[in-house]
């Protein structure tokens, strides 16, 4: 399989990597009985052409204005004119967030280099026929991220007040940062329901983030009880350095004794709301994308075609396998193409390729992982010309056929990932690249292979050519949420990208070039750090 090594990309024309918070004021109210539920999504353009997706924040129920603690990571080109467009949604759906069953909120278009220049920007949202979104205003702060360091805790709480009538309070941890013009908010955890001694799931929150890198600096961390209203009452809080935090639970867990103020005011010989317990406060290394290619992790690529009869038939000129005596057919310009963007990230230029849903030669049986070379000892082809030149001559050879199964080559590569698991270090990663006409046949076997896909070092990039209905291939993207398996098991990650070939054909190399690497930097970086797993030449201590 094709291996990156520390030569290629031109990955270091990036000048720094930027934290971007948002909070909105005066939400449009677009539910009946209740308030809106906010959920902001993050979208870049700067090529000129499309706009991708990068990010969406957590919905935050019945809520005017949101205070989100997703923060997006972006890089930051200086010479590039990186557009950014925040869309707010009021969400009807909290299991799926689809953004098609939501109320549009608002929105704002701005430069990446405007917040960096301001660092902090407020605007009014607008609808997308540019009428104001009511009152409703955005609020963008811009940080650059220097320091790799996250901060992981395992806190729990015990004996916190009581503060539902009918039941037990539903806490929920706020941390707060310390700056010149306030507290500001740092992470938000989970609610833990009807628990008056909760055990929160570990969480990691990026030190600068935090408190800027600074040991010495207070951290506020505010315990509240969640309220569906989204009028969540204040339990108690503490505020600590970060060094007192981690001083205080060497041997045992530091435990804070959670205060309410006003309480404490109030009632005589009050002693508290509650203790919270911090069993772990650690300080860990989170490594980039760029740390585990510079530091000799391998990127593996395998290319896979879909040689189904959907695709018309090769000599119909308007079939997408169309043999073209002028050489050119929708696969070839989607092969060359994509080919050339993932050729970047690689050092021996040697792919594996493979054909599904055909009948191949001497039996005509259909396989769903046949080598496009028809070689099963080396299906490697030299560089992209190489795949070039072996589909073409594959193509004549072979009967497109069906049906349209994905999970055995999702399976094959698998396989590879499940051998990886074995490493010590970050030393292999697997990226399967399909190109495909976006029929499927084997949909509840394809997402249960992604689903357990999703537990390796393997992402799946989905690249469709020719104007069919994609929609199955958007249900796999699951950028609405994690995907899940057909007896509805959630995936661990998100590792598909879905890209539309067609939306990119006029458009610059750079913009299909973002699109189809758009996620794949952190979903390497999020796996290895999940297993805390170091680039292999790393030798920083643990």
């Amino acid at each position: 399989m094709a291996a990156v090594g520390n030569t290629g990309p031109k990955v270091n024309d990036c000048v720094t990597k930027v934290s971007l918070s948002v909070s909105c004021e005066n939400l449009l109210d677009m539910d009946v009985f209740s308030k809106s539920d906010p959920l902001c999504v993050l979208y870049m353009n700067s090529s000129g052409s499309s706009w991708w997706e990068v990010g969406r924040t957590e919905v935050l129920q019945n809520c005017l204005n949101p205070k989100f603690s997703k923060t997006f990571i972006i890089d930051y080109y200086f010479e590039m004119v990186q557009k950014l467009r925040f869309e707010v949604y009021d969400i009807d759906d909290s299991v799926t967030c689809s953004l098609q069953s939501a109320d549009f909120l608002g929105e704002l278009e701005c430069t990446l280099g405007q917040i960096v220049s301001s660092q902090r920007i407020t605007k009014p949202l607008v609808m997308k026929d540019r009428r104001p979104a009511g009152r409703g205003t955005i609020t963008i702060s811009a940080e650059e991220q220097t320091d790799n360091r996250v901060v992981k805790f395992e806190m729990s709480a015990r004996k916190l007040d009581k503060k539902d009538f009918f039941g037990k309070s539903d806490p929920f941890l706020e941390f707060y940062k310390q700056t010149e013009s306030g507290w500001k908010l740092a992470h938000r955890t989970e609610v833990v329901k009807c628990n008056l001694n909760p055990v929160w799931k570990p969480f990691k929150i990026p030190i600068l983030a935090l408190c800027g890198g600074d040991v010495e600096k207070s951290i506020k961390v505010d315990c509240y009880d969640y309220n569906n209203s989204g009028s969540h009452e204040l339990i108690g809080s503490f505020q600590a350095t970060l060094c007192q935090i981690q001083q205080s639970c060497t041997t045992y867990a530091a435990e804070f004794e959670c205060i309410n103020s006003k309480k404490k005011q109030k009632k005589r010989g009050y002693k508290n709301s509650g203790v919270i317990s911090i069993k772990q406060c650690q300080i860990i290394k989170e490594y980039t994308f760029l740390d585990y290619i510079f530091g000799g992790c391998q990127i593996n690529f395998t290319i896979a075609i879909d040689f189904t009869g959907s695709n018309g038939h090769p000599s119909s000129p308007q079939s997408l396998h169309y043999i073209n005596p002028h050489g050119f057919n929708e696969y070839l310009s989607a092969i060359w193409a994509v080919g050339n963007v993932i050729q970047d990230y690689d050092s021996d230029k040697m792919f594996p390729v493979f054909g599904f849903g055909a009948q191949i030669p001497p039996t005509w049986q259909v396989s769903h992982e046949f080598p496009v070379n028809f070689n099963p000892a080396n299906p490697f082809c030299a560089g992209i010309e190489g795949v070039i030149q072996a589909y073409q001559q594959c193509l004549p050879q072979v009967k497109l056929y069906g049906p349209t199964n994905f999970s055995p080559i999702i399976n094959h590569v698998s396989h590879f990932g499940r051998q990886a698991l074995q490493q010590q270090t970050a030393s292999q990663y697997f990226v399967l690249l399909i190109i495909t006409d976006g029929v499927i046949t084997d949909m509840d076997q394809t997402r249960n292979a992604i689903v357990s896909a999703s537990n390796l070092p393997m992402s799946i990039i989905i690249v469709g050519v020719g104007g069919a209905d994609f929609s199955a291939m958007e249900f796999l993207d699951a950028d609405d949420g994690l995907l899940r398996s057909s007896t509805g098991v959630p995936a661990m990650r998100d590792i598909v990208q879905f890209v539309p070939f067609r939306q990119f054909q006029n458009a610059p190399p750079a913009a299909l070039a973002q699109s189809v690497l758009a996620e794949l930097p952190d979903q390497v970086s999020s796996f290895f750090n999940l297993f805390g797993l170091k680039p292999p030449s790393d030798t920083t201590p643990s």
